[in-house]
This record gives C-alpha cells, structure tokens and sequence, in this order.
C-alpha cells in the first residue's frame, strides 16, 4: 500500500507540475498575445494618420494597370506617401474603395489615407505630371482657383494671368461666338464669379511655352464642347439650358459617388427643386464663401448672402461651382427614385454610402453632419 501511495503521490505531483507549467505558459502566451495586439492596434492606429503632417510636397507616383490594392500600398510605402502598405490596403477594403485607378499621381506625405484613396478612386493622368514640363491635368470636380493654382505650376503663366484672361469680356465674348450653343446660357445668369466655371472640363492639356495662355484655355472650352454637345438635345428635351444641367452636374461630381447614387442624388435635388425647397447644397455654401472642399462650415458661412448660398435661397444658383463630368451631366438627364420622394441625402465620407431621406433634413442635422446635403 506504502509504494501505491508513493507512485500516487509522485504522479500528483508531476501532475500538478505540468498544470502549472501549463498554466505558466497559457499565462504568457495572453500577455504575450495582449501586447501583440496593443502594439499591433497603436501601428495601425498611427499608420491611419498622415505619415508626415507638415510635408506638403508633391510627389509622383505611377498606379500599374491592373494594381492590387496590396501592391498599390507597397508602391505607396516605397514612395514614402503613407506609413504602411499593409495598412493602406486594410483601410481601403474595409472601406469598399473597390475601383483604384491606374495613372500618375501627386501625392503627399501630409495627406490622409482617405483623401489618397479619393484621389486614387478619380483616376490619374495617363501622362506624367512631373518631370515633362508643359502637361497640366484639371481633375473631376476642380474650381477655377483650383486650375489657377494649376496653371501656375505647369506653364510659364501666373494663375492671376489666368484669373485676368478669363474675365477678359472681349476674350470671352469670342468664346461665346464659338460656341454659342455650348457658352449661351452661362452669360445670362447673373451674379455668375466666372462666366466659365464648370466649363473646363477634366483632362490633361498641352501648356508647354510655344502654348499661349488662350491656346491653353480654348483646348479646355474645346473639350468640353466636346463632351457635351452629344447632350444638347437630350438637355433641350429636358427643358434646362446648358448652364442648369452643368449648375446640377457640378452638385452631383463633388460627391464622387457610382452611377446609380449620381442618379439618385439627382432625383434628390429635382425633388427639392419642384417643392421649392432650398436645395442645401454644402458644397455650394462653401464656393459662396470661397472655402475648399476640406474646410468646414460655420454658421457664419450659413447667413452669407452670396448667390451661390442655396442654404439660403432657392433655385440653382447662379451657375457652375466646380468641373462636373458627363458621368454627372448623365446623371441630371436620367434622374432615379423622383417618385419616392426622397428630400435629402448624406454621403458616408468613408465609405461613399449613400443614405436617403424621405423628409427635409432639420437645421440641426444640417450643421452637426457635415456629410448631409454634400
């Protein structure tokens, strides 16, 4: 019995040894795992963030045709625009950005991984932008101050040569003969800031120093006759003039949005239009008060009493706010879901989801949401 008791006790203590062995390395096999995932989270964390807040330069990268995403991120690391490549990827799948788009880029170190993947979700040049001189690309959605700044750094020209040659009333009024079915109804509206906002349209053009500052404008008025005239009759049908149907386009473009929510924000803004309701347009109450499309607004920006206000007014406006392209300019001739009476809109930043309203949006919502009525 004495030596069944010893092996017993011997095999309980063994026992009792590998538990605590055991336990011992469960123990730390948790804080091991909690300080993977605390360092791992504080990575990501900081990899969200701009790699260098304080450098604005630009810099070119090319986007491959047919790119992952994973290796759009490891492109984007070795340039030195984002922190991690792993990362980019991880923030662009869990925020559907499904449809990157080769070309060339300029990015900054300064930019956020959401403004980057904005950009890479409009398409690039298919040109390079640095490095040969004379090549200036107007992106989807860009005002006349943006292209300014554009002219400035590719080609000999100052964007106050720009700004004075595109307020010239003689050059203008030999634009409107040109093109007097595509420039007619931009010079009736009043209290227009440029007669020609929303009407050079997005692409890269030829600025090198044989080209004049007019040759470089008339290839921009150029293509967008280009573009638009195949429309003119289905805009006549609808009964807008050009200028209406580029005013609602420019609406819609700031937004970045797919096909169908182009559609629908359209029926949204037509909805507001027969109710005669305000259209509350928050990218056209930053244009009235000449902020970008980054800065935020304030109520003072809501009391302006600039044309462009459409908190404040209701109708169109007095024209354009920006560059729409003829995905927009689709849109505004084929609006969706008028009959469902949806009065407002907001657009997930993020994401680019779409939430609609079947009643006005009330003041509040308005100034806490900044996605609401983009």
């Amino acid at each position: 019995m004495s030596e069944d008791k010893k092996t017993n006790d011997f095999e309980k203590k063994h026992s009792n040894l590998g538990k605590k062995i055991s336990l011992s390395i469960i123990a730390i096999l948790v804080v091991l795992g909690t300080c993977i995932f605390i360092v791992g989270h504080q990575y990501v964390k900081e990899s969200l963030k701009p790699l260098n807040p304080k450098n604005n330069d630009l810099i070119q990268v090319q986007i491959p045709l047919g790119a992952s995403d994973k290796k759009i991120g490891s492109i984007l690391q070795d340039s030195k625009i984002v922190k991690s490549g792993l990362v980019f990827d991880y923030f662009v799948n869990s925020h559907n950005y499904a449809d990157l788009k080769a070309g060339y880029y300029e990015l900054s170190p300064s930019m956020s991984l959401q403004t980057i993947a904005d950009r890479l979700t409009k398409g690039g040049s298919d040109q390079p932008l640095q490095g040969i001189y004379g090549r200036m690309l107007v992106r989807e959605g860009d005002t006349i101050s943006e292209i300014a700044k554009t002219v400035q750094q590719r080609s000999r020209f100052s964007s106050d040569d720009f700004l004075k040659l595109i307020s010239d009333k003689t050059y203008l009024k030999e634009l409107k003969a040109k093109y007097p079915q595509l420039l007619g109804s931009a010079f009736k509206s009043k209290n227009k800031k440029y007669i020609l906002e929303g009407y050079l349209y997005p692409a890269t053009y030829n600025s090198q120093n044989n080209v004049s500052l007019k040759q470089i404008v008339n290839q921009m008025i150029a293509k967008t006759n280009q573009e638009v005239s195949p429309y003119y009759k289905e805009i006549k049908k609808q009964n807008l003039t050009v200028d209406e149907a580029l005013t609602l386009a420019s609406f819609i473009e700031v937004n970045h949005v797919g096909k169908i929510d182009r559609q629908k924000i359209a029926g949204v803004l037509y909805n507001r239009l027969n109710s005669n309701l305000p259209l509350d347009v928050k990218s056209a109450v930053k244009y009235a008060n000449g902020k970008s499309s980054i800065q935020v607004l304030t109520k003072k920006d809501y009391d302006s009493t600039s044309a462009y206000n459409l908190y404040q007014y209701t109708g169109m406006g007095p024209g354009p706010i920006s560059n729409p392209t003829t995905k927009s300019l689709v849109a505004v001739l084929h609006p969706r879901d008028m009959v469902k009476s949806y009065f407002a809109y907001s657009v997930n930043t993020s994401n680019k989801k779409v939430k609609y309203y079947n009643t006005d949006v009330s003041t509040n919502l308005l100034f806490d949401n900044d996605s609401v009525m983009r």
